[in-house]
């Protein structure tokens, strides 16, 4: 009977997923999939304490609540713009769950096969699942517990970098020890002989040894990768954290952990794909770090960068009849997505054409200004992907970007020297009048000089991106 409801309770719990992970394709039905997946991982949680070998049921709940506490604390202080941080802080406790079973996986394991048939026979829970096997699938097991230590190890640490870079704590250049890819080559090949000695009985030592080379790869992997393509990062640390929870359902033998692993892997390795097919890049050099790239020097950037005052992008917006707003990652630090709501309000009740040019990259995070954005209750309708409003940027009379800067950077189409040569980028330098909302002279978070600043129908509106909107607001009649 338990192993019934707790058959269904998963099932349940899987479609629930399912059902979550296709409505966060769209932001009309994303709330409605986050209480699916809110529901089902209830569930799951719920079938998992009453079901069969769930002794310790009690101080999983004390656990359960100590963490939920602790998640609930970190997710009230931490503010939109860190979302990235968190998301990849998130990767790493999953990374580090997946080598502490894999290690508990093992331990048990020795123990249990140590022991008679007698001792064998009062065993319950997972070590009762243990007993059970034969010597084939112990070895299959051996190999699944290995895989997800492996695959747990590189995004743990992979992920603390990634979160170093994202928060500004770690150089966000791409770095690489001598040796280069090598040492990435050498160690994978070294992980892969220590794991063939601790299956023909080589014992826990090789398991650490295993251990230690996988979290040199993911801290080297991810220190390799510009800060360029850091969102692509996220994503693929979000696939190898669901690989490595479902290596950790194949070794506790938990079909929902499968499942849902698998639903997670798959669709951020399909994610970090369509973000490198948008940044025309190449899928498997992005994930080993950055293989090949741009050679030789980069085109210098000619001419001065022109600023203008808040009554200046008035008038032209008063002016002007089509306009085209660019938003990025510093239109989140600035917290100004309410204010460019009002000014999108105001706008558009004079009667003007106003849009909103998303590229597939903004901000740090995938789909990070698109949940800005429907924060401040911008219509939905009027939020177009790059590949929508590019064409369009030829008959718009003013072009805003504000607190982008690599996602609108021409050199991306003319200096096949620079770091993101090749990648599809806004074209709203094709508009009749550009206004830059930045803070100061500065270059992106890839350091990537933009010619964009310096060109004749450019104008800088320096200063922080909110404050900069409030004065604007008033002007607009």
């Amino acid at each position: 009977m338990e192993y019934g409801f707790t058959t269904a309770a998963y099932v349940v719990a899987a479609v629930l997923f399912i059902l979550s992970l296709g409505g966060l394709s769209g932001q009309e039905s994303a709330k409605r999939a986050v209480w699916y997946g809110i529901v089902g991982m209830a569930l799951a949680v719920f079938a998992t304490l009453i079901g069969p070998g769930s002794g310790y049921w009690a101080l999983s709940i004390i656990l359960i609540a100590a963490g939920g506490a602790i998640g609930y604390q970190l997710a009230t202080k931490v503010q939109m713009t860190q979302m990235p941080e968190l998301v990849a802080a998130m990767h790493s406790l999953v990374g580090l769950a997946a080598v502490f079973v894999g290690f508990n996986a093992d331990i048990e394991l020795t123990r249990v096969l140590a022991m008679d048939d007698t001792a064998k026979k009062g065993l319950e829970g997972f070590a009762a699942l243990l007993a059970k096997k034969s010597s084939v699938e112990v070895s299959i097991l051996r190999v699944e517990l290995v895989l997800g230590i492996f695959i747990g190890a590189v995004t743990f640490t992979g992920s603390v970098i990634a979160y170093g870079k994202l928060a500004g704590r770690v150089d966000t250049s791409a770095t690489k020890l001598p040796g280069g890819h090598m040492l990435n080559a050498g160690a994978a090949a070294l992980s892969v002989l220590f794991a063939i000695m601790y299956f023909n009985g080589g014992g826990m030592f090789m398991l650490v040894l295993v251990t230690l080379l996988a979290l040199f790869i993911g801290y080297h992997l991810i220190m390799g990768i510009g800060g360029a393509d850091m969102p692509v990062v996220v994503s693929m640390l979000n696939s190898y954290s669901g690989w490595a929870a479902a290596a950790i359902g194949f070794s506790l033998g938990n079909d929902l952990l499968i499942v849902v692993g698998a639903l997670v892997g798959s669709s951020g390795a399909i994610l970090s794909y369509i973000m490198c097919k948008a940044m025309n890049r190449s899928f498997i050099s992005v994930i080993l770090g950055g293989f090949g790239g741009p050679a030789g020097e980069q085109m210098a950037v000619e001419g001065e960068q022109i600023a203008i005052e808040a009554d200046g992008v008035a008038a032209a917006l008063n002016d002007a009849d089509s306009i085209v707003i660019i938003p990025g990652y510093g239109m989140a630090v600035a917290q100004a997505q309410q204010t460019v709501s009002e000014l999108v309000r105001k706008l558009r009740a004079k009667g003007k054409n106003v849009r909103f040019a998303i590229h597939p990259v903004a901000g740090r995070l995938p789909g990070h200004m698109n949940v800005l954005l429907a924060e401040a209750k911008v219509p939905y309708d009027i939020v177009l992907e790059m590949d929508e409003i590019n064409d369009d940027f030829p008959e718009t009379d003013v072009a805003i970007v504000i607190g982008s800067n690599d996602i609108v950077n021409p050199a991306a189409q003319d200096d096949p020297n620079s770091p993101i040569a090749g990648m599809p980028v806004l074209e709203c330098w094709k508009a009749k009048q550009v206004f830059v909302s930045k803070r100061g002279q500065g270059t992106g978070y890839s350091g990537i000089e933009n010619p964009l600043f310096f060109k004749e129908n450019t104008r800088m509106f320096y200063g922080d991106a909110k404050q900069s909107l409030d004065k604007l607001l008033p002007m607009i009649d």
